[in-house]
């Protein structure tokens, strides 16, 4: 796919800039191919490069000592992910980053952005706001989990996605999504998902498959989500 300098006026932090600093921007960008079920890096990797994805789903995962995992988030084509680098010197990646289908990206050196960030207020202010948004997705994502019963959290997560990737279909909207994805980004289990979606499913819900889930009543999943 071949990609234009203003392209690159899809991603948050790049809203602002001018033609010739996008594609200054494109000068200094590589291409990235990763298949499905491939990394582009790995949690504790030297957080070398920045990457903004231009094609593909990818999942970042975080892994404790005796590795379970959870889903941070997920990113869609012309989000910016892997910033840590050009913000803090000798950073690591606090996450792994899987891809969930093909994906492309392009690699900025972190290095780079740091001293372009260093004459353009626009990108630091833009990259302040990004970080702000991730800072206040897992303050809610822990109310959640302190606060709410699963059945709720789960029908947040599937809304969640569905805005943000969801294909509306003519008996609903359809949202590629395993049960175990599910697990992860909600904080539940496998055992749990498959329970609370059988549920759903016998409701008329949702149509839940193993690694697709159409949402049937999305009027229903808003009154789950609140706790109605």
């Amino acid at each position: 796919m071949k990609i234009s300098p203003f392209d690159l006026r899809q991603v948050a932090i790049f809203e602002r800039a001018t033609d010739e600093d996008l594609r200054v921007v494109l000068q200094h960008a590589y291409p990235r191919n990763v298949e499905e079920s491939g990394f582009f890096f790995m949690q504790g990797d030297p957080a070398t490069h920045v990457h903004i994805l231009s094609a593909g789903q990818v999942k970042l995962l975080q892994a404790n000592p005796a590795g379970q995992q959870v889903n941070l988030r997920t990113i869609y084509p012309w989000q910016l992910f892997a910033a840590l680098g050009a913000v803090r010197d000798q950073a690591t990646y606090p996450a792994s980053a899987q891809a969930l289908e093909d994906s492309s990206s392009l690699s900025l050196e972190a290095t780079f952005l740091r001293r372009f960030m260093g004459s353009r207020s626009y990108l630091s202010w833009g990259l302040m706001q990004l970080m702000t948004s991730y800072i206040q997705e897992m303050q809610s994502r822990y109310r959640e989990l302190a606060t709410e019963k699963v059945e709720q959290r789960i029908a947040r997560v599937v809304l969640r996605l569905a805005a943000q990737s969801g294909q509306r279909v003519e008996d609903g909207i359809e949202l590629g999504l395993t049960r175990q994805d599910l697990a992860e980004i909600s904080g539940s289990t496998l055992y749990t998902v498959s329970r609370v979606l059988a549920d759903w499913d016998r409701r008329g819900l949702v149509d839940a498959g193993r690694e697709q889930v159409k949402i049937k009543k999305p009027h229903d999943f808003v009154r789950i989500a609140e706790g109605l």
